[in-house]
């Protein structure tokens, strides 16, 4: 079994995953996203 924590980010937005692989198989145990696109749609219609 491997336990994995992938992040990602951009200048807008930014995300993070748990992942577990056992065996041949990878389950996704968490990820969330957060992004700033609302708040930039104010002052970019």
């Amino acid at each position: 079994m491997m336990i994995v924590l992938g992040i990602e980010t951009s200048c807008d937005e930014t995300a993070a995953a748990v992942l577990e692989q056992k065996g041949g198989r990878i389950q996704i145990l968490s990820n969330v996203v957060a992004s700033s696109a609302s708040l930039q749609a104010k002052y970019y219609p």
